[in-house]
C-alpha cells in the first residue's frame, strides 16, 4: 500500500555468483487484502470521497474479484471507521466530522509540541531525514501528486516524533496515520495555496530544530498543525 515512511537503505554489494531465473513468479496478495486496499487508498486519496455509496457488485468488478473477500474488506474497513455499511445496500463512504478534525488536531498538538522539544539538540541523521523529506515534498508538489504530497507531510512529522524516543506516543502518532492523510489532501484540494505554505512550514521547522530552539520549534508546531483545523472546517479568511 501506498503511505509509507520507509525509504531505502543501500547495502554492501554482495559477492558475485551465478544468476539464476526465478523458479516461480510472486504470489499476488489475497483477493481480499486487493479489495481492502483499492478501497483504501481510494478513500484516503479522496477518489472515494465522503457519501459516496460503494456496491458489492462494483468493487468486485473494479479489482476483478467475487463478492465473499469484497465483504471481508468492507467489514474491515467498517471497524477502521472509513466506512459504514448497509445490508442489501452496499458501503457508504463517511466524511471527515468536525469532531474527529478536533480530536485530531488536539492530539497532534499535544504530541508533536512535545516531539519538538524532545528534538532538541538533534542529531544529524535526524536532519538529513527530514531534508530527503522536505526536498521530496518539494519534488512531489512539483508533479502535482496531492496524495503523495500528504504521506511525506506527514512523515516529516512523524520522523520528529520518532526521535522523541517515547514508543508510546509513537504507536499513538501511527494511529493517527489514515485520519492525517485524508485530512491533508482534503486542505490541498481545497486550497492549492497551502501547499507551498506547508512546504514554507516545514523549512522553518527545520531551522529551528537545527538551531536548537525548542521553543520555536513547539510554536512552528502549534501554528502549523493548528491551521489544519480551521482550513479542513473551511473557515479560512
Amino acid at each position: 500500500m501506498r503511505a509509507s515512511c520507509i525509504y531505502a537503505v543501500r547495502m554492501p554489494a554482495a559477492p558475485s555468483a551465478p544468476v539464476h531465473p526465478p523458479t516461480s513468479s510472486l504470489k499476488r496478495p489475497p483477493a481480499a487484502e486487493r479489495v481492502y486496499t483499492h478501497i483504501k487508498e481510494a478513500v484516503l486519496d479522496r477518489r472515494y470521497e465522503g457519501g459516496t455509496l460503494l456496491t458489492e457488485g462494483g468493487l468486485a468488478d473494479a479489482v476483478g474479484v467475487s463478492r465473499t473477500p469484497v465483504r471481508e474488506a468492507l467489514l474491515r474497513l467498517e471497524v477502521e471507521g472509513l466506512i459504514k455499511l448497509y445490508p442489501k445496500k452496499g458501503a457508504l463512504v463517511l466524511a471527515v466530522s468536525a469532531q474527529e478534525i478536533k480530536d485530531v488536531v488536539e492530539t497532534r498538538l499535544l504530541v508533536e509540541e512535545f516531539a519538538a522539544r524532545k528534538a532538541v539538540p538533534a542529531s544529524a541523521q535526524l536532519i538529513a531525514r527530514l531534508e530527503q523529506l522536505l526536498d521530496e515534498q518539494r519534488q512531489l508538489a512539483e508533479e502535482g501528486d496531492l496524495a503523495e504530497v500528504a504521506v511525506k507531510d506527514r512523515c516529516f512529522h512523524a520522523e520528529i516524533v520518532k526521535n522523541a524516543g517515547n514508543e508510546i506516543l509513537s504507536r499513538l502518532y501511527d494511529q493517527l496515520r489514515d485520519r492525517q492523510l485524508r485530512m491533508g489532501v482534503a486542505v490541498m484540494e481545497a486550497h492549492p495555496g497551502r501547499i507551498e505554505a506547508n512546504i514554507t512550514e516545514h523549512g522553518e521547522l527545520l531551522e529551528a530544530i537545527r538551531a536548537g530552539d525548542a521553543d520555536g520549534a513547539a510554536l512552528v508546531v502549534r501554528r502549523h498543525v493548528g491551521r489544519v483545523r480551521v482550513l479542513v472546517r473551511g473557515e479560512d479568511r
